[in-house]
């Protein structure tokens, strides 16, 4: 029979292991309660912050506001053809005007472009529902196309500083610049000074109450993984998420799997809008004026049950969306189109 003394050194470097295993899992717990206490919400262990996003209904408190009536432009057609006694092109045109539409902000003045967001808040608080706007001024615009214009690179920051300003504590939603990071795919002297400047954007819209979106282009555009390195670059951890399909044609279930799969490649779970005003036939072979669009469904908020937040109409119904087709200069009305519009809609 072994003696106690031998029996006691066989027992203890057993012992001792499991002291060991005892005192790491002990320290381990304690570095868990660290990162947790040190690490602000929503930071990763890498470092990384990331915004907590909004659930859809505090996204868009109340649902969507339409526009007032000085800022509706199929409402002003609309009244227009009603005042000359044509009851039938009212009826059509009335169908896009009593949606709510997002409100562009393309005016360089500051004093103006105040003015109109005063406008549409005031009328918004009224309605207890959210504004849309969609910031479309930044320099170098559409590359020099179709929509050419935006600010001077000196006056872009000064200009958004003002729009915060009439916006900050309404609780807007913020769509800022439509095709400007999609579009560095095609124009490559975007890509130097573009991604910056929008990142010094979002530093200028958050903590002031708004909901923001970026640009996430839509499928068949930029290389998935390319845009989300973009979208990480402007500023995507700090805003709700990105906007996919604006002034476009596709069907909602193919850009939320789009949009889907670019905030996997995001990552950090940012939420997306998407553009339904003219995809009701889906995509018709060109961006640009094509034959047989119609309107897409009636713009709305979800449930929020995923990362979909709301189906917008942001592009204006009846738009022309440049000197193609047939079509009057970007962002003139044009009549056919829009009734063509009508005619082809999808009926919900």
């Amino acid at each position: 029979m072994p003696s106690l003394e031998g029996t006691r050194a066989r027992r203890s470097p057993g012992r001792r292991q499991w002291t060991w295993i005892g005192i790491a899992a002990v320290v381990a717990a304690a570095l868990v309660v660290a990162l947790v206490l040190v690490l602000p919400r929503g930071t990763d262990s890498t470092g990384r912050h990331v915004a907590e996003r909004k659930s859809a209904s505090e996204a868009f408190p109340g649902g969507l506001a339409q526009q007032p009536a000085d800022e509706n432009q199929p409402g002003k057609r609309a009244s227009e053809a009603l005042a000359e006694g044509d009851d039938s092109t009212a009826a059509k045109i009335s169908v896009i005007a009593d949606k709510p539409i997002a409100t562009w902000l393309t005016n360089s003045s500051t004093s103006e472009t105040r003015e109109t967001i005063r406008d549409v808040v005031r009328s918004s608080e009224e309605q207890g529902k959210t504004p849309v706007f969609v910031l479309y001024n930044v320099p170098d615009r559409d590359c020099g196309s179709y929509s050419k214009g935006g600010t001077s690179a000196d006056e872009y920051l000064p200009w958004v500083r003002a729009a915060v300003d009439a916006m900050a504590g309404s609780g807007a939603v913020v769509l800022v610049e439509p095709d400007a990071i999609a579009q560095i795919q095609v124009c490559k002297r975007l890509e130097q000074d573009r991604l910056p400047l929008l990142r010094k954007a979002v530093d200028e819209l958050t903590g002031h109450g708004l909901t923001v979106y970026l640009d996430g282009g839509n499928e068949n555009r930029v290389p998935t993984a390319t845009m989300a390195k973009w979208l990480r670059l402007a500023g995507i951890d700090e805003v709700q998420g990105f906007f996919t399909n604006v002034s476009n044609f596709y069907r909602v279930d193919q850009e939320r799997a789009y949009a889907d799969a670019l905030a996997d490649a995001i990552g950090g779970d940012p939420h997306f809008v998407i553009d339904v005003s003219r995809n009701g036939q889906g995509w018709r072979g060109t961006w640009c004026n094509p034959d047989g669009a119609g309107l897409g469904q009636a713009p709305h908020v979800t449930r929020g049950t995923t990362r979909l937040d709301a189906l917008l109409w942001v592009k204006t119904p009846g738009l022309s969306d440049g000197t193609c087709n047939g079509g009057p200069a970007a962002g003139q009305w044009w009549e056919s189109y829009a009734l063509a519009l009508v005619e082809n809609r999808k009926r919900d």
